[in-house]
């Protein structure tokens, strides 16, 4: 830890630790519940840096006398470097080690869901490092599987809706030969289909709406000898996410849904049964979309959507001069 940390909930945390009324157990827990409470509502950087300071304390402080509590600090240290914002390949690196190092221990000493928990943040970690060729993307998908025989949808739907959703995105970044393209897509599209048999619009509204915003990206983008077809179901899949996202609650969720869903009109013929009648109308709605998602993605700073959705809104004006 740095010297000029000055929170005074870290001074706390260290007063704890050289209390002689703790135990070295409770020493420890109380190091790692104050990381905790960093890592969970970080205001700034410097909040993740003080957690990874103190789960190392807390790891260190353990010794070979406690090893579930020196795999939770390690857990921990792992899971809020991964949170680093623009986290580099090194911090990656140290988290997929931390896991490695803790999951053996918490197979044996910890509760299923808190093994479940580590997978399904491992599984992350090695997606994340995918890109720098530093891990398998098989891997990721594997640990998400493990991290399902624990949370089923009828115990832990968050948690599965999560895991099929990663599972699909990872799919989805597989390298594979162009004529194998469509298989990957397809098993995107599978495991996005097989988590909506469980997590409805109902009981689980936020899970729902992130799967079928994603299902309809899968869709509209499968290589595919019907096309249309595809983008017929990609929008009902985004009017089924919007029936939860809208402007006033979820304003950002809703503006890449309805974004989305222009980048599926913007293909589509208004009439699928008479394509080579083009789409204005279709245009002329993707246009409205774009707009409304550019204010909401300006409003928030959100500037590389809204650098991309006025990119598209020039495209559409182009396309629309030339359907007149």
């Amino acid at each position: 830890m740095t010297p000029s940390i000055t929170d005074s909930a870290v001074k706390a945390a260290i007063a704890a630790v050289a209390s002689e009324s703790a135990s070295a157990e409770e020493k420890i827990q109380m190091l790692i519940e104050i990381a905790q409470g960093f890592q969970k509502k970080p205001k700034a950087a410097q909040d993740l840096r003080n957690a990874v300071g103190l789960y190392y304390r807390a790891y260190e402080m353990c010794g070979e006398e406690y090893p579930l509590l020196k795999a939770r600090a390690k857990v921990g240290m792992a899971g809020t470097l991964q949170a680093i914002p623009d986290a580099d390949y090194q911090l990656l690196l140290q988290a997929k080690a931390g896991y490695e190092e803790a999951l053996p221990i918490l197979q044996q000493l910890a509760s299923p869901e808190e093994v479940a928990e580590t997978q399904m943040n491992f599984g992350l970690v090695l997606q994340s490092l995918v890109p720098f060729n530093l891990a398998r993307i098989t891997d990721s998908i594997q640990a998400y599987h493990e991290a399902l025989r624990v949370f089923s949808w009828e115990d832990h739907p968050q948690e599965y809706a999560i895991l099929y959703n990663n599972i699909a995105i990872a799919y989805l970044s597989m390298p594979l030969a162009s004529e194998r393209e469509y298989l990957r897509q397809g098993l995107a599209v599978q495991s996005f289909e097989v988590a909506l048999k469980h997590i409805n619009l109902i009981d689980h509204p936020r899970e729902y709406a992130m799967l079928q915003n994603n299902l309809g990206n899968a869709l509209q983008y499968l290589v595919s000898s019907h096309p249309v077809e595809n983008n017929l179901r990609a929008i009902a899949a985004y009017d089924e996410a919007l029936k939860v996202r809208n402007s006033k609650d979820t304003p950002l969720e809703y503006a890449n849904t309805i974004s989305n869903k222009a980048n599926a009109l913007f293909n589509l013929p208004d009439d699928s049964e008479k394509p080579e009648a083009g789409n204005p109308q279709n245009l002329l709605q993707a246009r409205v979309y774009y707009q409304q998602a550019l204010d909401i993605f300006t409003q928030n700073q959100q500037i590389q959507q809204a650098e991309i959705v006025t990119q598209a809104l020039q495209d559409i004006e182009v396309e629309i001069a030339n359907s007149k």
